[in-house]
């Protein structure tokens, strides 16, 4: 039967596999909502993320796995070629840098199973978009280069599906790339990512021999045929491949029987456990995040996808594998304590998480994850927290995404991943149907470490600026925007050139604001290097009611490694000051941490104690107790040993094998820090780290230095200190600005 689909057209291929495997191609354009809106088996929902570095395949595995789900007829590559352009890049910046800016979800059906997706940006800019799909999602697919192996961002994506407990599978990609090698790429992911990941596929061929894979679990050889992909033949494992299918199967069982013992007795024994045991082995501990199955292919050729969805439908959990952790906040006291969600209770009180927002055409879309009850038309949300503060709202349209379309639909259930349209709020806000006081705990935020100064040509376009940045913010925790009043300039703040250089792009096409754009610039921190101890009063008299606070107590270095910016403690034993005002000492040391006396820059490292004070019954406030602390920090500034520290870059740069000494002689003359060389037969890879001050401009040195033929990428590592020459030069540059009041 498969003989009768090789040398037809594509369309006359989808006509023929309609005739023999209808069931495939049954799946209407839109899912039926009402029925999935219904369903009580949530053991049948998946909710995963697609992650990579940069130009791994993400958005290229995405198409196809809306294609082979019948959720579009036709094949669109991401540069949009074509005129179009993959499904799920949907701005037209994406199309025309061929790279994915912002997350994008759909939603589709495999073999039974609903299936949620969010592709995610590969590039570091816009690693917060990765960050905040992670932390909602259940199970993720990291992509990995078959030829280029384990890469910056591929170390940073792990570390976050590691940080949210994210199970993940691997799929290696692009294996008809020159230099392809799995075997190579997945000994990467073991060291180097510290996983026990295992291999349940083999490679039929390589670079322009690649064919199909062998599944060592059922011992048989895949075939992609058709010229989509279509078709996947079952075959027996060619004889050159037999020995190495065994070998690396009880390579399998020998990995798994690392966390069960029942395996590791079979190894041992030589016996070798059924399909089903294996199977069974491989999800649970995949799910318990112990083991990490691996599968490969090459999605641009439209290889090994299919056998990659199945083991997401197998292997991943769905919602009530795993666990989902909240605080209950006691409205009272403000007291916080451990909350795990409920996903099985439909009629539970309602809770969801706001995690993402854009602009559409019928106002602010908010993208949700239910954690727990039945969200409908006309359910009643109002933000977590103070009920007084927060004014209750109706839902009046809910919607499923795919990329840039939206489908109406007229409830959703826990575990689920939707939309509502018109609705005003920030990115990480915990809505609730006000029968509970529950907020999802807050995910991580990344610092941004470059800034840009923008000047709108006049008042007008000024206005259009303040609302634009406001937008832009609610949309991205990474994007910060500071004004300065007396010059009418923004400050735009970011996690890279790219970053930036995108909003600027975005203010003009979508407000139509042309502005001057000053170069990048680094955001240097300060930190302090001492213990002091403080003893300061705050008192102030102008007739009536006066001002006093008196704070006693220690500021020191948080320990190394600390992940706070900022800590207050408080160690009060008398009653010197009153429980009320606290909170504003803690304040007002955090406050005067905002700028720092050497660049400005923010003080970070930082922790202040409160032992002690006094207070007056008629003079104290909560202002005096704050600009009490802020005078304490001030007058302690010279004996905190403060530091001026800047962004460090994870940098990596590859070149033919050729230009490697001219690559490693750019990197030095900005004083990176060469740490290892991985050498291919023609692609040299250089791995170093250096000051992101240094590294502006730098793709147009590397291609001097390469004609045109190098590439590099990096991520934010940590702040290190900057040398003292120029801790001087940012001191004296800061101290201009002060004496021309422009700070």
């Amino acid at each position: 039967m498969v003989s009768q689909f090789f040398g037809l057209s594509r369309a006359s291929v989808r006509r023929n596999a309609l005739r023999y495997f209808p069931k495939r191609f049954m799946a209407a354009k839109t899912v039926n909502q009402t029925e999935y809106a219904s369903a009580t088996n949530l053991s049948l929902l998946r909710n995963i993320g697609i992650s990579a570095h940069i130009d791994s395949g993400k958005t290229t595995t995405t198409e196809r796995i809306l294609f082979y789900t019948n959720r579009i007829q036709e094949i669109h590559e991401v540069r949009g070629r074509d005129g179009v352009g993959a499904k799920m890049d949907s701005m037209e910046l994406e199309k025309e840098r061929g790279i994915t800016i912002k997350s994008a979800a759909t939603h589709t059906e495999w073999k039974g199973h609903h299936v949620n997706i969010i592709d995610t940006p590969g590039h570091v800019d816009f690693t917060v978009e990765v960050e905040r799909s992670l932390f909602v999602l259940d199970g993720a697919v990291l992509l990995i280069c078959g030829a280029s192996g384990i890469q910056s961002q591929s170390i940073t994506v792990d570390r976050q599906m590691k940080r949210y407990d994210v199970p993940r599978v691997i799929f290696i990609n692009k294996l008809d790339r020159i230099q392809a090698d799995p075997f190579r790429v997945y000994e990467q992911a073991r060291k180097e990512l510290g996983l026990n990941a295992q291999l349940v596929q083999i490679p039929i061929g390589l670079e322009n021999e690649h064919r199909g894979v062998v599944d060592l679990i059922t011992q048989e050889a895949l075939y992609f045929e058709g010229e989509d992909g279509i078709i996947i033949r079952k075959a027996p494992i060619p004889e050159n491949l037999i020995e190495t299918a065994e070998e690396y199967k009880w390579k399998l069982i020998e990995a798994l029987g690392d966390c069960d013992d029942d395996m590791a007795m079979k190894f041992l024994d030589e016996e070798m456990p059924s399909e089903e045991e294996i199977k069974a082995a491989i999800r649970k501990y995949t799910i318990s995040r112990e083991f990490v199955p691996v599968f490969m292919g090459a999605s641009f050729k439209n290889k090994g996808v299919q056998p990659m969805l199945d083991g997401v439908i197998q292997y991943l959990p769905s919602p009530i594998d795993v666990e989902h952790k909240g605080v209950e906040v006691n409205q009272q006291t403000g007291e916080e304590k451990p909350y795990i969600f409920n996903c099985t209770d439909k009629s539970a009180p309602i809770v969801a998480l706001a995690f993402k927002l854009e602009s559409g055409k019928s106002g602010q879309l908010t993208w949700l994850k239910i954690y727990q009850g039945t969200l409908k038309i006309g359910s009643t949300l109002r933000p977590s927290g103070d009920m007084k503060k927060h004014k209750a709202f109706k839902v009046s349209k809910l919607c499923r995404m795919h990329s840039a379309e939206l489908q109406d639909i007229q409830q959703a259930t826990a575990g689920d991943i939707v939309a509502m349209v018109g609705i005003d709020c920030y990115s990480g806000t915990t809505f609730t149907d006000g029968r509970v006081n529950l907020k999802v705990n807050p995910m991580h935020i990344p610092q941004p470490v470059v800034s840009m100064a923008v000047v709108p040509k006049d008042q007008q376009m000024a206005i259009k600026l303040s609302t634009a940045c406001e937008r832009f913010m609610k949309e991205d925790p990474t994007f910060i925007v500071s004004a300065n009043a007396e010059t009418g300039e923004r400050v735009l703040n970011g996690m890279g050139e790219l970053h930036l250089e995108v909003y600027v792009e975005r203010l003009f096409r979508e407000y139509g604001i042309a502005c001057t754009v000053s170069p990048p610039k680094v955001n240097y921190r300060e930190k302090i290097g001492n213990y002091v101890e403080f003893d300061y009063l705050h008192k102030k008299q102008s007739g009536g009611h006066g001002q006093y606070g008196r704070v006693i107590g220690k500021i020191e270095p948080l320990p190394e490694g600390s992940k706070d910016w900022y800590v207050f403690e408080t160690d009060v034993k008398g009653k010197g000051i009153p429980k009320e005002y606290w909170k504003s000492v803690g304040e007002g040391f955090r406050e005067q941490g905002l700028k720092g006396p050497l660049c400005g820059g923010p003080i970070v490292n930082l922790k202040s104690i409160l032992n002690d004070g006094a207070f007056h019954d008629v003079d104290s406030s909560d202002l005096s107790f704050k600009l009490a602390a802020k005078g304490a920090f001030r007058a302690n500034l010279e004996k905190l040993g403060m530091t001026i520290i800047e962004p460090y870059m994870t940098i990596e740069a590859s070149c033919p094998a050729e230009f490697e000494d001219s690559v490693i002689g750019t990197l030095c003359d900005r004083r990176c820090q060469i740490e290892n060389v991985d050498r291919n037969q023609t692609q040299h890879l250089i791995k170093c780290c250096g000051p992101l001050s240094q590294m502006f401009g730098y793709i147009t040195s590397l291609r001097k230095a390469t004609q045109g033929k190098g590439e590099f990428s990096m991520e934010y590592r940590d702040h290190q200190n900057v040398d003292m020459d120029i801790q001087l030069e940012l001191m004296a540059a800061y101290q201009v600005k002060l004496d021309n009041n422009e700070d």
